[in-house]
């Protein structure tokens, strides 16, 4: 019997140590495998174009890099797909590649020439272990875009009312500064108005500290984003004012206004007369008329600046009130409407929300309503020179609608590409529009 355990134990060690082996060598098979396998075709598209913008006449070339990171070679196609800005299918073309082990190459893909407009590009890699898109916009022509949508007949003689309609609301004007908020060498002063409909919006100013009582600023006004609440502004610049406004709804602006953040775009929308930018605008302006209401700053040097809606608010507070000097709009929203159904989620997705729960109202109704708001025309009315920054692959603002309003512009204007960039800006427009309106201001 003994002996018989002896040999049990003896069989029972060998079958463990066998098992041990077998599961070593498909440990080590398996994580071989798993290195061979793992890795990516890394892919970038840099336009032959700096900005994506090309000529009708030409072709619209991409330098295409990739790397293979296999330890393999890797054998498939690129491609690129061309879409319209309503993603419908224009042109594709895919070529056999091959890379090898932790290889690159590069080539050229040449679309053939389009006409104007802005369309969407994706580039496609397609490999038996490794499939990926790149997706980038590039332009044809675009300052000869032009909106298929003509202004209300009576878009001028609506916002003759509207300015009239303020002018009768005394903006007594309430400033108070506030001492433990200063900084940067700057004072800060809140600033509360009465505005169109009898209504209390409320702002900042930050002013240098300065002995000499003759010194008068000149004022960059900056203007709100969708639902953004505006604190007062600091800065190194010791001979310019900052102004900000909280517009009707937004940020401390918020008396008789209180909707949810996706409601803000849709309030009143069903009468022009009601609509919450109607009265957003009228805001601006009203800052405008506290701006001339103060010694120390300067009134014939004014520029208004702001992004998204901020940016829309800027172009329409510059064509309204033409004391403004400079106009500065980054990504404005709300461009050439008529044409946003089939482009952007937003605003659409929301007004389609609000049709649906309002019986008697369409879509067709709300975008007439707010072609009384639309930046495109606005821009038509804009006298000071302006600066205008977008992003290609913005999903808010498309660059079709972009340029469709600043194609409107009739004075000296100046536009600032940004290929890779969404509904943003980089640093150096900033830094831009600080030098321009510097030297436009004498500020040396």
């Amino acid at each position: 019997m003994l002996l018989f355990i002896n040999a049990l134990l003896v069989k029972r060690t060998f079958m463990f140590k066998w098992f041990a082996l077998v599961l070593c060598l498909c440990t080590t098979f398996a994580y071989a495998q798993e290195s061979e396998d793992d890795g990516e075709i890394a892919i970038s598209a840099v336009p032959a174009s700096k900005d994506a913008i090309y000529s009708a006449n030409n072709n619209i070339n991409y330098k295409i890099d990739l790397k293979n990171t296999f330890n393999t070679r890797q054998t498939g196609t690129v491609g690129y797909r061309v879409l319209a800005m309503d993603d419908k299918e224009i042109i594709q073309k895919n070529e056999n590649i091959n890379i090898g082990r932790k290889g690159s190459k590069s080539l050229t893909l040449r679309i053939p020439p389009q006409q104007a407009g802005f369309y969407k590009v994706q580039f496609m890699v397609n490999f038996p272990e490794y499939d990926d898109t790149v997706r980038r916009t590039f332009g044809v022509d675009p300052e000869k875009i032009k909106s298929q949508h003509a202004a209300p007949a009576d878009f001028d003689s609506f916002w003759e009312k509207t300015l009239a309609d303020l002018a009768k609301v005394n903006g007594n004007f309430k400033v108070t500064e506030m001492p433990d908020s200063a900084q940067d060498n700057r004072r800060v002063f809140a600033i509360e108005m009465k505005s169109l409909g009898d209504i209390t919006v409320r702002g900042w100013m930050t002013i240098p500290n300065t002995t000499n009582k003759r010194k008068r600023f000149p004022v960059l006004l900056g203007l709100p984003g969708y639902q953004v609440n505006l604190k007062p502004m600091f800065g190194s610049d010791e001979d310019l004012a900052i102004v900000v406004i909280n517009v009707r709804g937004q940020g401390n602006s918020r008396d008789r206004i209180r909707t949810l953040r996706d409601d803000y775009i849709f309030t009143g929308l069903e009468d022009k007369n009601r609509y919450v930018m109607r009265g957003a605008i009228m805001d601006c302006v009203r800052m405008v008329d506290f701006i001339f209401s103060r010694d120390e700053l300067d009134h014939d040097n004014i520029m208004v600046s702001g992004g998204s809606m901020g940016g829309f608010l800027s172009i329409a507070t510059a064509a309204l009130d033409h004391r403004v000097k400079l106009c500065s709009a980054q990504n404005p929203i709300l461009c050439d409407v008529k044409a946003l159904p089939g482009k952007v989620n937003w605003p659409l997705r929301d007004f389609n929300r609000y049709v649906r729960a309002n019986r008697g109202l369409t879509l067709e109704k709300l975008l007439d309503n707010l072609s009384y708001f639309d930046t495109k025309n606005f821009a038509a009315r804009i006298k000071c020179p302006t600066l205008v920054g977008i992003g290609l692959l913005d999903h808010l603002a498309p660059p079709d609608n972009e340029y469709a309003a600043y194609n409107n512009i009739p004075g000296k204007k100046h536009m600032i590409v940004f290929r890779d960039l969404g509904h943003e800006v980089a640093l150096y427009y900033k830094n831009y529009e600080g030098r321009w309106m510097r030297d436009t201001f004498a500020l040396f």
